[in-house]
């Protein structure tokens, strides 16, 4: 039986390129030497992710895996900035948690209704105005844009309920819900007929209602990947409260003690802290059991100081006190868990001049430094002016002093990026 619930996605996120900065010059009737009015380059989009309570899954993200922000406009002539790309807007289910696919931190929960920007356009570059000096008056080159944020990251949908259901398959959980809310998930009599989590809110008075989520049947090592626990083991996480149904009939041939220990154990193997999360246990099948089973079952659940509920979705026995139990315990309870971000961006000030010399052959030096290549791709390298700032910097950053430290010799061959020159003592 096929589902098309998807509740993880892995995709590629890249922000746009910042907008190049200008090389202009004032050109008007009469007006002699204008000088430069290159405009500064627009900033590029950020991605942005937006909870739609209209979407309950992430299969859209299985087809598309890459989306790229529109780069920032040019910088013109006149000293016109170039316009500001718009965001690109990625709209998720609510409860879809963002990670940072190469350590697994939390990036964003978007589980609220304000947009949450993951990765940040890149900054314009400036224009050819801002270069202008009394020994520099036709700077003929100007700073392209700076890249925008790139990330890799895993989207993981987890569900956000108040209450949620577990217990073995074909236990009742799915009649359970559908009996006390408006949810109609698909019932038989056969295990795994729920192959997708299924939401249900609860009235329980004229502005009092909870939500409860029917989580698909774990069985023993779901913990482990086993069945189809390990796939919505997930969305157990942010519920407050559990209600563990159990068969207490035993009219599959199972002891209602080991279902309860073995789903428990289960939680304990998933995450030590959903184990320790408040539960009601709701002996279902109440109706077809006898008055021993269910007595036997009652005392052992009790004995281990857990609230102990008869119940026959089926029937509806017990079924009438069980929102008002639910709701008043969830009022004691802290609210749903929001995940909070762990990733942190390094904003801790790189040298801006920072650069590595390495010899490839005999006579060829590789410079890894991107700013220098940032200068070379705003450059005229026929312009002498030009040549004269970009000489400058390799000369203030200590570049042309690491080379000659390494034994540069004349004429050897320098490659910064996809530029190559020789080496002029």
């Amino acid at each position: 039986m096929a589902s098309n619930f998807v509740d993880v996605a892995r995709i590629v996120i890249k922000a746009g390129k910042g907008g190049d900065g200008a090389v202009s010059f004032h050109r008007e009737k009469f007006v002699a030497a204008g000088g430069p009015d290159g405009g500064d380059g627009g900033r590029g989009g950020n991605v942005v992710f937006v909870a739609d309570d209209n979407l309950s899954t992430l299969m859209d993200f299985r087809y598309k895996r890459k989306y790229a922000a529109a780069p920032g406009e040019n910088g013109s002539g006149s000293r016109c900035t170039g316009k500001n790309a718009p965001d690109l807007v990625i709209r998720v289910p609510r409860g879809t948690v963002i990670r940072d696919a190469a350590s697994g931190l939390v990036m964003a929960d978007i589980s609220g209704d304000e947009p949450v920007v993951v990765a940040r356009g890149g900054k314009g570059g400036w224009g050819n105005t801002h270069f202008a000096s009394p020994t520099r008056q036709i700077p003929r080159f100007a700073k392209p844009g700076l890249p925008g944020e790139e990330f890799e990251v895993r989207l993981e949908l987890k569900l956000i309920a108040d209450v949620g259901l577990i217990g073995f398959p074909n236990v009742g959980k799915s009649t359970l819900i559908s009996a006390i809310s408006a949810a109609k998930p698909k019932i038989a009599n056969y295990h795994f007929t729920t192959l997708t989590p299924v939401l249900g809110v609860v009235r329980v008075g004229p502005e009092a209602s909870f939500v409860a989520a029917d989580i698909p049947g774990l069985i023993e090592g779901a913990s482990e990947g086993v069945g189809l626990g390990h796939d919505f083991l997930r969305h157990v996480e942010r519920c407050r409260l559990l209600l563990h149904v159990v068969d207490v009939s035993g009219c599959e041939g199972r002891d209602p003690k080991e279902d309860f220990e073995r789903i428990n154990q289960e939680l304990v193997n998933f995450s030590a802290e959903l184990a320790q999360r408040p539960q009601i246990v709701l002996g279902n099948k109440c109706d077809i059991a006898t008055p021993e089973q269910v007595a036997e079952f009652r005392a052992y659940i009790e004995g281990q100081g857990l609230v102990f509920l008869p119940i026959s979705a089926a029937t509806r026995q017990g079924l009438d006190g069980l929102p008002g139990l639910v709701y008043g315990r969830l009022k004691d309870l802290p609210p749903v868990q929001v995940y909070e971000p762990e990733f942190v961006r390094d904003t801790t000030p790189a040298d801006p001049r920072a650069f590595t010399v390495e010899q490839e052959d005999e006579h060829v030096w590789r410079v890894d430094a991107p700013w220098l290549e940032r200068i070379l791709e705003g450059s005229d390298v026929e312009d002498y002016e030009s040549l004269q700032y970009f000489q400058r910097q390799l000369g203030e950053s200590g570049v042309l002093d690491e080379l000659v430290r390494r034994g540069v010799q004349e004429d050897d061959t320098i490659k910064i990026g996809e530029f190559e020159f020789d080496y002029v003592f």
